[in-house]
């Protein structure tokens, strides 16, 4: 401990000790904060970004996909390492969070998201995924023949079918005041 040689040995000790302390039962990384959380009627942050390339996040034609494995693709989707910024898919979508109505619907289906950020009318479940990467997640998009792609296609598939659409407080009168606006 060479760095440690100019202080004095109490101090080093509770340093020490506060260091092993703190990362005790530190086994998986803190997910960023949902930047949708807590207002149901706030617009989603992430949409109101446009410019993106469609060629970026469009599947290439005659592309085939791997068949996915949920189960692999439910631990990706709470995997921090996918993004640049801390975030994973469950940062805005644990619990079914963050999902829009339009998500009890078959793809490929029209998503503000996809239409906002990328001008596209409709999209696929896999095209979702990538925009998803690439926006709030602020990373590459995966390979089209991937296995982590085809991975959290299938298990947010399985999401999807367990989706049930919450009434939303701010849809009974769109002209009324927001109740969720502070």
């Amino acid at each position: 401990m060479p760095v440690f040689k100019s202080l004095p040995l109490g101090f080093v000790a509770v340093f020490m000790a506060f260091v092993f302390a703190s990362t005790a039962g530190a086994a998986e990384p803190q997910v960023a904060a949902n930047p949708c959380g807590g207002n149901p009627c706030a617009p989603n942050p992430c949409a109101g970004q446009s410019g993106l390339d469609p060629k970026l996040i469009q599947r290439p034609k005659g592309t085939t996909l791997a068949k996915g494995d949920a189960k692999a693709g439910e631990k990706l989707f709470k995997d921090t390492g996918l993004s640049t910024n801390g975030m994973a898919c469950q940062t805005c979508h644990e619990d079914n969070a963050g999902f829009q109505a339009t998500f009890a619907k078959p793809y490929p289906h029209r998503v503000a998201m996809a239409h906002e950020t990328a001008k596209l009318k409709t999209i696929d479940l896999d095209e979702m995924i990538q925009i998803c990467l690439v926006v709030p997640m602020e990373t590459k998009p995966l390979p089209w023949d991937s296995k982590e792609l085809a991975a959290l296609a299938a298990y947010t598939a399985k999401l999807q079918k367990s989706f049930a659409v919450k009434a939303n407080p701010c849809a009974k009168n769109p002209c009324a005041k927001n109740p969720c606006a502070k």
